[in-house]
């Protein structure tokens, strides 16, 4: 048996190893990416379903799991970010209006149950923010206006 000659050059080997270190560092890169992403994603269903059983204790109707997961995620989304900045307090009163546009519109009186659903997300997904939030939602006026 005879070892067969080495035609090619070192230069095209070179080419070779580092092609191959790339395609390596490359799916390594991928792996840990995958592994973090689908961290995250039991997370949030973790979290998801600790806000499904604090709905239904509530009383209300939860929507899906992935529904729940595709809006909020592992971190609560638009709710959590900044939610006692004054630009996140300013959208939640535009959104407590009798509906009308430019002078027409006029604050209302909510229902005392408006922000219940807010306060359960906010339990679940940022506890930290949760005590100056609930002081700002005890300072609004509120009522009993849609009954049960």
């Amino acid at each position: 048996m005879t070892t067969p000659e080495e035609n090619e050059s070192p230069r095209e080997r070179t080419w070779i190893y580092i092609t191959c270190s790339v395609l390596v560092v490359a799916l390594a890169l991928w792996g840990i990416f995958a592994f973090s992403a689908a961290r995250e994603s039991k997370r949030a269903t973790e979290k998801a379903d600790e806000l499904t059983a604090a709905l239904q204790k509530a009383g209300a109707r939860a929507p899906d799991t992935d529904q729940i997961v595709g809006v909020l995620g592992d971190d609560g989304g638009a709710t959590c970010d900044n939610p006692n900045k004054a630009l996140s307090r300013a959208t939640l009163l535009s959104l407590l209006t009798n509906g009308g546009t430019g002078p027409g519109t006029r604050p209302i009186v909510a229902d005392s149950h408006v922000f219940e659903g807010q306060l359960l997300i906010m339990q679940v997904y940022c506890p930290n923010e949760l005590e100056a939030f609930e002081k700002y939602v005890d300072d609004l006026k509120t009522a009993d206006v849609a009954g049960d």
